[in-house]
């Protein structure tokens, strides 16, 4: 009885120790997670809309999205650059999707984050599947194909051996230009 009562004491001292230590690593990481998310973001907002030289964000929407601008005084806007996240095979994905001003040609997709299988729905990441989408029409909405070459021009190719995550990033696109396109016609995207 005595050698359970030193076990349970023990125990309970090391969980106390190491949960006051995971809360204060946390509390460090979390302004540093941050500021490294939204550098992230400000550089996927320039890769997507590779004209752009400046950007604000709309803050009378309730999801993030950005105004895009072809000068630096923010005076001729050319379209949005829209971070969306949705579900993939494993976890959440998480993009950025440049759309020109009528809302109706993707002009790029970045993938800012993601935990799909390695080696397989990770390939969403690679030029060869994200550049599918540059000039791509957007309207009605994105269509995949699979194991055949697209043939209208707004179809991209699913990934052979990914087409769970090939399907969710054109659904995660999908979604979010759908939020995008009611805002703006409501006038929250003005």
């Amino acid at each position: 009885m005595n050698t359970v009562i030193k076990m349970i004491v023990t125990l309970s001292f090391i969980g106390i120790v190491s949960g006051s230590m995971l809360s204060q690593i946390a509390g460090w990481a979390a302004p540093k997670i941050e500021m490294h998310r939204k550098a992230d973001t400000e550089k996927a907002i320039f890769l997507v809309q590779p004209e752009a030289k400046s950007y604000s964000n709309i803050g009378s929407v309730d999801f993030e999205c950005y105004k895009v601008f072809i000068d630096s005084v923010n005076q001729k806007f050319i379209g949005y650059a829209l971070p969306y996240e949705g579900n993939g095979f494993q976890g959440k994905v998480r993009l950025m999707v440049g759309i020109d001003s009528s809302l109706k040609i993707i002009t790029g997709l970045q993938v800012l984050e993601q935990v799909e299988t390695p080696g397989l729905g990770t390939k969403v990441t690679e030029e060869a599947f994200t550049g599918q989408f540059n000039g791509l029409l957007s309207v009605p909405q994105v269509n995949w194909v699979k194991g055949v070459p697209p043939e209208k021009n707004n179809e991209i190719q699913a990934i052979t051996g990914a087409t769970i995550s090939s399907k969710a990033v054109v659904n995660i696109i999908n979604d979010g230009l759908k939020k995008l396109r009611r805002s703006v016609q409501s006038g929250g995207g003005e």
